[in-house]
C-alpha cells in the first residue's frame, strides 16, 4: 500500500501517461545545466557570464560602480561551479536568418520536464543556468504552457547566437578587461555612478546602467542611459593621429537619452543639474541643446496605474580619446579580479 507522502505526490492518471510518453520519446534523458555568474565590466558596463568556478567573490560585490552592493544588502557569495541535472525530454528547430550583417541559425529549445526545475525558475537575479546537448549551449527565457492536469513543465528558449559566445566565459586566458569595448560617450555617463562631490549636486543614489543591460528586476530608483547608433557623427572632418601613439582623435557628437525610474520631479532635475556641473567640473563632454525633463507612460493593465517614468534627452560632443582617458580611470579604481580554479 502507498504511503501517505507518495499518495499526495503521486501523478493523476493522464500525468503519468503523459510522464511515461516524455520518457519513452527521450529515453530517460537528462540534460546538465551549468551556473554562470553575470559580470559587468566596470569599463563601459558591457555584460559577461563567466562560469562560477572562475569568479572571484570581489568581482561580483563591489568589484565595478555599476554593479556594486547596495547599503544593507550583502554580496552575492559564489558556490564552487554547482551544476545539476534535469530529468525530460529535449527537442529544437533550427531557423536560418539572412540578415545584412549575419548569416546564422536560431535553435529554438524546448525542454519538457516531469518536473518543475526549481533552479530555472526560481533564479536569482545575476545567475544563469546554461544547459548543453550535442555541443549546442542553451538558455531559457520562458516556461509556457502549464496544464496542471497534465503535470509537465515546459521550458523554451534559443540555443547561444554564435555572436553571442563572446559573452560567455569559460577561460579567462586572454579575457581582455583593460580595453573600452563601445565607440560612443557612454563610460563617461557610467563615471557618474561614483562621482560624490564635495559641493553642487550629485546624482541622489541613482544608479546608471547601458540600455538593455540593466539588472534583472532592478528596484528605483535607477536610470539607464541609451545611444541610438545612428546618432552617433562627426564633428571634424578628419581624426587627427598622434605621430608619437598613433593615438586616434577624433571629435563626436551624439544623442543620449536617460530614463529615469521611481524619481520624484525634485530627484530628476537634480539629476540634470548634477550633469551640467559633471560637464563643467571634468568636461568629459559638452552640451548642446537645452535638455528638459520630461513624463513618460508604463503602464499596467493589471494595477490601473502608470509607473515614475521620466526621460531626459541630452545631445553632447566629445573627444573620443577622452572617453578612453576617463575608461582608464575606471580600470585603476574598479577593475574586477579574477582567480583560476584547478578543476
Amino acid at each position: 500500500m502507498a504511503g501517505a507522502q507518495e499518495a499526495l505526490t503521486a501523478k493523476n492518471p493522464m500525468a503519468a501517461d503523459l510522464a511515461a510518453g516524455v520518457e519513452a520519446l527521450s529515453r530517460v534523458q537528462e540534460i546538465t545545466f551549468t551556473k554562470y555568474i553575470r559580470l559587468v565590466l566596470p569599463l563601459d558596463g558591457y555584460v559577461f557570464f563567466v562560469n562560477a568556478a572562475i569568479v572571484s567573490r570581489s568581482a561580483l560585490a563591489n568589484s565595478a560602480l555599476v554593479n556594486k552592493v547596495r547599503p544593507d544588502q550583502f554580496p552575492e557569495t559564489v558556490a564552487d561551479a554547482p551544476t545539476f541535472n534535469a530529468k525530460g525530454s529535449l527537442h529544437y528547430a533550427t531557423d536560418l536568418r539572412q540578415e545584412a550583417g549575419e548569416y546564422y541559425g536560431a535553435e529554438r529549445m524546448v525542454f519538457t520536464a516531469e518536473e518543475p526545475v526549481n533552479d530555472l525558475s526560481a533564479i536569482a537575479p545575476g545567475t544563469l543556468w546554461i544547459g548543453e546537448f550535442e555541443g549546442k549551449r542553451f538558455a531559457f527565457s520562458s516556461r509556457s504552457s502549464f496544464y496542471m492536469q497534465a503535470d509537465l513543465f515546459h521550458y523554451v528558449g534559443f540555443a547561444v547566437y554564435p555572436d553571442m559566445e563572446t559573452q560567455i566565459i569559460d577561460n579567462l586566458s586572454g579575457f581582455d578587461s583593460t580595453n573600452v569595448i563601445v565607440s560612443n560617450s557612454l563610460p563617461a555617463w557610467l563615471a557618474l555612478n561614483g562621482r560624490n562631490p564635495v559641493y553642487g549636486f550629485n546624482t541622489l543614489g541613482v544608479t546608471l546602467f547601458p540600455s538593455f543591460l540593466s539588472p534583472q528586476n532592478e528596484p528605483p530608483p535607477f536610470g539607464t542611459v541609451d545611444i541610438p547608433p545612428e546618432s552617433t557623427e562627426a564633428l571634424a572632418s578628419a581624426p587627427t593621429i598622434d605621430p608619437a601613439t598613433s593615438t586616434h582623435v577624433q571629435l563626436c557628437a551624439e544623442t543620449v537619452k536617460i530614463t529615469l525610474w521611481g524619481t520624484r520631479n525634485f530627484r530628476a532635475l537634480d539629476f540634470v543639474d548634477a550633469v551640467y556641473q559633471y560637464s563643467s567640473d571634468f568636461e568629459p563632454f559638452g552640451i548642446m541643446n537645452m535638455p528638459v525633463v520630461q513624463d513618460e507612460k508604463r503602464t499596467q493593465a493589471e494595477l490601473g496605474t502608470i509607473a515614475m517614468k521620466k526621460s531626459v534627452t541630452f545631445k553632447v560632443s566629445y573627444l573620443q580619446n577622452r572617453i578612453n582617458d576617463i575608461a582608464r580611470q575606471y580600470i585603476t579604481s574598479a577593475i574586477p579580479s579574477f582567480y583560476i580554479g584547478s578543476s
